[in-house]
């Protein structure tokens, strides 16, 4: 199967694109294209998906650059293929022919670029790195490489929807403890849960930031499950593990 590959025309005229489940080597619970080394999906598998994407970037499996995603606002500065992947949650890189590549299953993976200064970025945000910062950290990265802020373009891909994210008040308090504002982000759910705002609260936090062009593709994870993995939606399922969607952006 081809693989299906979403973009964005603000990205243009960059390779780049949120990779969907379709056209990998993965079955099972994992069925697609799973490029999640740290499944439990056979790893040969995995490495094969990733070479897919690798070629559909048109560089090097070893160029197809990622980290080890920890949910923190850490940004890595890629100069050159790395040898051992750092822990953080967002890459920059100014270099040709290094891809940058996002991990996800419901948390937003964000992808940047300046074209004019020739400089990228690629982040994981979910809601604890979106509240410590991580879209700012790497807007802020990519500004020290020569990107100009509002030059930047930002495209959150597929993430869980404010309908499918239900969350407990506890977690809502989270948020507003850290800034009454928040409170916009939420609506009132079952009982006293709440449904939470991912995606609007990440294209705020870009806007803060600065960025030029800030847009969600308008995928959701969790309620298209022919196309996309979802933390979520396994966990309600009690299914054992998930497959990882990928996103990717080069020079």
């Amino acid at each position: 199967m081809t693989l299906e590959i979403l973009t964005a025309d603000s990205l243009a005229p960059l390779r780049h694109g949120f990779f969907t489940r379709r056209g990998g080597a993965s079955s099972g619970i994992f069925t697609g294209l799973n490029c999640g080394e740290g499944s439990s999906d056979l790893r040969e598998i995995v490495n094969i998906n990733r070479a897919r994407v690798a070629d559909a970037m048109n560089v090097a499996p070893d160029h197809l650059q990622s980290v080890r995603q920890i949910h923190s606002a850490d940004v890595a500065v890629v100069n050159a293929p790395l040898k051992e992947r750092p822990r953080a949650d967002a890459m920059v890189t100014a270099t040709p022919g290094i891809a940058l590549a996002i991990l996800t299953a419901d948390c937003q993976p964000v992808l940047f670029a300046d074209v004019d200064a020739g400089v990228i970025g690629a982040a994981h945000a979910g809601w604890r790195g979106a509240l410590d910062g991580v879209l700012e950290a790497t807007v802020d990265a990519m500004v020290a490489l020569g990107a100009a802020r509002g030059n930047i373009h930002a495209v959150i891909g597929p993430s869980i929807s404010q309908a499918a994210y239900e969350v407990s008040a506890e977690f809502a308090d989270a948020f507003l403890t850290a800034d009454a504002g928040h409170a916009q982000f939420f609506a009132p759910g079952a009982e006293s849960r709440m449904q939470f705002d991912l995606t609007a609260f990440g294209l705020a936090r870009l806007r803060c930031a600065g960025v030029g062009h800030a847009e969600w593709t308008g995928h959701c994870t969790y309620g298209d499950e022919d196309r996309f993995y979802s933390y979520r939606r396994t966990t309600h399922r009690g299914e054992a593990d998930y497959g990882r969607l990928i996103a990717s952006i080069r020079l």
